[in-house]
């Protein structure tokens, strides 16, 4: 039904279109229509195991640590990943002392993109909890663990 008002036609009596029903040809029910191409979204911000295996957390050991001129929290690594030495940049200058992480097995994220800090190119990034209000803590092992294993 169509009424005419001030050269305006306005419909009415007709039922609003739900948005699933607007991407899908009116010939076409619900079940012939073409599968999702994105898998259904994960709720709470989690992610999947694929998305997790993607990140290369690798075990590697600290040979030079030194204070970025200019920043209090930031110190200058170099790590040995067993088969590579990289340069880091880590934001952990307020919680350790360089000479104390001299020797020290870290775990790194391998497979972050490089990017500048300071005008230091950082390759990987050391994990650490951050503790609500405290000081960050790095992840560590009790038991010997070989240079550049993957952690899964």
């Amino acid at each position: 039904m169509e009424e005419q008002s001030a050269g305006a036609s306005v419909v009415t009596g007709v039922s609003p279109v739900q948005p699933s029903e607007a991407r899908r040809p009116a010939a076409m029910s619900a079940s012939q229509a073409a599968p999702a191409k994105f898998p259904a979204a994960i709720p709470d911000g989690k992610i999947s195991i694929d998305d997790f295996a993607k990140v290369d957390l690798r075990v590697a050991q600290v040979k030079t640590a030194e204070r970025v001129k200019g920043a209090d929290k930031l110190l200058r690594l170099e790590v040995d990943l067993g088969t590579e030495v990289r340069q880091l940049v880590a934001g952990i200058a307020e919680a350790y002392e360089p000479e104390t992480l001299i020797g020290r097995k870290v775990v790194i994220v391998a497979n972050l993109a490089p990017r500048k800090l300071r005008g230091l190119e950082s390759n990987g990034m050391i994990v650490a909890a951050s503790p609500e209000g405290g000081k960050p803590v790095l992840a560590s092992f009790l038991e010997d663990v070989p240079l550049g294993t993957r952690l899964k």
